[in-house]
């Protein structure tokens, strides 16, 4: 009896062992208690993905997606899938992650994790990004899908963050295209570098050195103007050439001023404008404020983190701006084919107002139709009636040259011959006047005729009266009583004191943010 006590006591205790494993499965999600059987292998391969067994964890989800193609685990499965590729990094698995990505974008584009799914795609690119002087492919693989989450779930939570890791993507590229415009540059190949340059200030306007670029960009324009004055041209011509670069070189320098006045190239910008006999532009107080917070957003790295940066794969991107918005729509890049071709445009003039420079002119020669073929002469026909034929002014000429050598004179039989000597037309030297041996019609002439610059009296008909309303050379406003006068110059004075005034503080901001130290190519020696 006392052998049977501790069977029965074991026997309890399994029980209550059975009865314990068979609780609720708590779901992380929801929070929520479950028993369903996809629910469990779905908490399963989440608590092996905490623990970095991503192949247990990849296991189990496929498991749950092919057992149970309709539940409600399915979508998060999927993403879960490619979280675990994600998280176990590594190329391979970037790429494996990639395509589960957008599987899921595929499958599921209206579900909240759509846009997670888009910003770890585009993370995968910034992941692998490289430097600017190597491989720039997965550089501009996250450019496009950071733009895509953007464009395509602006209402997400994950925007500003993506805004950021387009900023940093934006500045690696810009750096890159920098690079290659100022080798161009150095090499003299003012072409090339003019078109990436331009390329950069326009699609990269938040890049930390763009007006290093805008800089190298009018002094591209003027490497040019010098390389023209010594070649033997048209004078015409080469003015116009040098004309369109300058125009080209004091648009650069000026946007320094205007966008970036408080960034280290605005003094060059000025002494390049004064050197090109070109106005310097007055930036305004919002461009110098916003200016100011870029400069404020960006970080320096320090001497041991440059030391680091030689041993890296990814780039340094704290020069990137934290403030502003991103590009998302690339501008038409300028090449340096449309460089010269502007150039030879410009050489050769602007076109003729309302002319086509495409248009084909064609040359008639001849006037008028030919005169269609007569009938062959039969010798049954009756003769021709010799009064409608023109007697030949010389009788020893042949009747065929004299017919087609003299023209048919009118009959003045049927004109009134003027009365009066002095109503006669008189004689002139013109060829298109009537005594030049201008043929007319022959009809009577009517009495009521108006003839050319001339009234039914006779008289000559004189020039319109100038206008008495027209303001004269030399008047282009109306006199003003002396004390409108008055007021409006006192009007004027106030206004170009508060200009002054305003002027004044802007200098005043420009100089207390201006950087102390100089950077970038200081080495360049202007033209």
């Amino acid at each position: 009896m006392l052998r049977r006590i501790p069977v029965i006591v074991l026997l309890g205790l399994l029980l209550l062992t059975a009865a314990c494993t068979n609780k609720k499965v708590q779901n992380p999600l929801a929070n929520l208690g479950s028993k369903q059987p996809d629910k469990v292998l779905f908490d399963r391969a989440m608590d092996a993905m905490k623990h970095n067994r991503f192949e247990v964890a990849r296991m189990t989800l496929q498991t749950l997606i092919n057992t149970y193609p309709d539940s409600e685990y399915i979508a998060r499965a999927k993403l879960a899938v490619a979280d675990s590729w994600y998280a176990e990094g590594g190329s391979t698995a970037l790429t494996q992650a990639e395509i589960e990505y957008k599987d899921f974008e595929t499958f599921f584009p209206n579900m909240p994790e759509a846009a997670e799914a888009q910003l770890k795609l585009a993370n995968i690119h910034y992941q692998q990004m490289e430097k600017p002087d190597r491989d720039f492919t997965h550089g501009m693989r996250a450019e496009q899908e950071y733009r895509q989450l953007i464009m395509q779930f602006p209402d997400s939570k994950l925007v500003p963050e993506a805004k950021q890791r387009l900023l940093e993507v934006q500045e690696v590229l810009a750096e890159r295209e920098f690079r290659i415009g100022r080798f161009y540059y150095l090499r003299q190949s003012y072409p090339a570098a003019i078109a990436r340059l331009r390329t950069i200030v326009d699609r990269y306007p938040l890049y930390s050195r763009v007006d290093e670029a805008l800089y190298l960009l009018g002094q591209s324009y003027e490497g040019e103007i010098a390389m023209l004055r010594a070649r033997k041209l048209d004078e015409t011509a080469k003015a116009r050439m040098i004309q369109d670069f300058t125009n080209g070189g004091a648009d650069a320098y000026s946007r320094i001023l205007t966008r970036y006045p408080v960034m280290d190239r605005a003094d060059d910008a000025k002494s390049r404008l004064a050197a090109l006999h070109r106005p310097a532009p007055r930036p305004t107080k919002a461009a110098v404020e916003q200016n100011i917070k870029e400069l404020q957003s960006r970080q320096e790295t320090g001497m041991f983190g440059r030391l680091m940066g030689n041993f890296q794969k990814h780039p340094d991107v704290a020069q990137a701006t934290k403030v502003g918005d991103p590009t998302l729509v690339d501008p038409k890049p300028v090449s340096a084919t449309e460089v010269v071709q502007q150039a030879t445009r410009a050489m050769m003039g602007p076109a003729a107002p309302g002319s086509d420079k495409n248009a084909v002119s064609v040359e008639t020669v001849g006037k008028g139709a030919p005169p269609p073929n007569e009938a062959a002469p039969r010798s049954d026909a009756p003769p021709a009636d010799s009064s409608a034929i023109p007697a030949p002014a010389d009788n020893s000429s042949t009747g065929s040259s004299s017919a087609g050598a003299t023209a048919a004179q009118p009959d003045n039989s049927a004109t009134p011959t003027p009365t009066n000597n002095s109503a006669a037309p008189a004689a002139s030297s013109d060829p298109a006047s009537p005594a030049a041996g201008e043929l007319k019609p022959n009809v009577p002439q009517d009495p009521n005729e108006l003839k050319p610059n001339a009234s039914p009296g006779g008289s000559q008909i004189l020039p319109p009266p100038s206008q008495v309303n027209e303001i004269q050379n030399g008047d282009s406003q109306p006199a003003q009583p002396a004390a409108g006068r008055a007021d409006s110059n006192s009007a004027d004075t106030t206004s170009s004191s508060q200009q002054k005034n305003a002027n004044d503080d802007i200098d005043k901001t420009i100089a207390s943010s201006k950087h102390k130290k100089k950077k970038g190519l200081r080495k360049i020696v202007p033209f």
